[in-house]
């Protein structure tokens, strides 16, 4: 395949226009989005250039090549299996699906198609988060202690509500479905360790929002281990002012400790046991992605989603990129939240992880 990729992006909200724009930046094209309704399409078609707005039968019988789905999560199971089904390939928004046996059909099915199916956990793309990767493959002992946080505000206030509130939309999980899997994502990208056995809490800021009881967490803690032996916890919330979107990172080892803020993502904290060193993305650097912005040009989300579409793109045309995170890894963080929802339902008892 030579000519630019074509995309359909299937969900017109925050997200839908996110997919849009780095399929763009990825030298992609948009012809097709679809909406909830028309007015909805019609208004991000507005916004995309070359767009028309579609329905979603329209998109499966299209001749685009990949579909993005942006819709909520409920959703996810039933459309992705659709474009699958139609033969094409598939960007699914995370979580890929509300259950794991939801999430292991579509690997199955992606599989037996052969299909490219991709699942957007973007912060792998910053380029300290492959410093840190890179470093700790290379060093001689594994960080032993992990810990960090995923914070925000946006649910800080107790009138704030969308369909991410209704577990019957999106799913039991909300905050750790919704952000805890990217930050356990990270971590497992980032050390190659995998998590065996959690044990979570779950707490509400507010017990009532909306004007209705809440029925999913505004926050958790959770502690796990891992298959190298190693310790760790997170703590996530969606109701912590002032944190607009604050994931960070701590992991700790005997020879060196890795550090990174996605607030400040320019910046890798290395720690050692006679000097501390703060090291700066730089493209001509080992390691980092050849294509990237130069140095002192601020990487940020935008363009970890863009690099993130065009590793897609490149599994499209045959390549298999380094770290692309497919369905597969959609299905382990089903199996993360699922066992975090057990834990919590069991009185924080120790849960152990399907490998």
């Amino acid at each position: 395949m030579t000519a630019p990729v074509s995309a359909a992006v299937v969900g017109t909200g925050f997200m839908g226009s996110v997919h849009a724009r780095a399929t763009l930046a990825a030298g992609g094209r948009v012809p097709l989005v679809a909406g909830s309704t028309a007015d909805r399409a019609k208004a991000l078609a507005a916004r995309v250039p070359d767009a028309v707005p579609a329905t979603f039968e329209e998109v499966l019988a299209s001749d685009v090549d990949v579909v993005h789905l942006c819709t909520p999560n409920h959703l996810h199971h039933t459309m992705a299996r659709q474009v699958l089904e139609a033969g094409k390939h598939v960007v699914c928004e995370k979580p890929l699906a509300v259950s794991p046996a939801e999430a292991a059909d579509l690997v199955r099915l992606a599989a037996a198609n052969g299909a490219v199916a991709t699942v957007p956990f973007v912060y792998r793309f910053y380029s300290a988060v492959r410093q840190a990767r890179a470093r700790i493959a290379a060093g001689p002992r594994a960080p032993w202690l992990l810990h960090g946080s995923y914070l925000q505000d946006w649910l800080a206030d107790p009138a704030a509500d969308n369909w991410r509130t209704d577990p019957a939309r999106g799913g039991a999980s909300r905050t750790f479905g919704d952000i805890g899997v990217h930050w356990c994502d990270l971590m497992e990208f980032v050390t190659g360790q995998r998590i065996t056995a959690l044990q979570a809490t779950l707490g509400t800021a507010h017990p009532v929002r909306a004007g209705r009881p809440s029925t999913t967490e505004d926050g958790a803690v959770v502690g796990f281990r891992t298959d190298s032996g190693a310790l760790g916890t997170v703590v996530v919330s969606q109701a912590s002012a002032g944190r607009k979107n604050r994931l960070t990172f701590s992991f700790d080892g005997p020879d060196a400790t890795y550090v990174f803020d996605q607030e400040d993502p320019e910046r890798l904290w290395i720690g050692g046991r006679e000097e501390n060193r703060v090291l700066l993305r730089d493209p001509v650097r080992p390691g980092e992605r050849p294509d990237a912005l130069p140095a002192g040009h601020p990487q940020g989300y935008h363009e970890c989603f863009a690099d993130f579409v065009a590793d897609t793109h490149a599994a499209i045309r045959g390549a298999a990129p380094d770290g692309l995170p497919t369905f597969t890894d959609g299905l382990r963080a089903a199996h993360l939240t699922d066992a975090v929802v057990r834990s919590a339902a069991n009185g924080s008892t120790w849960t152990e992880i399907p490998s």
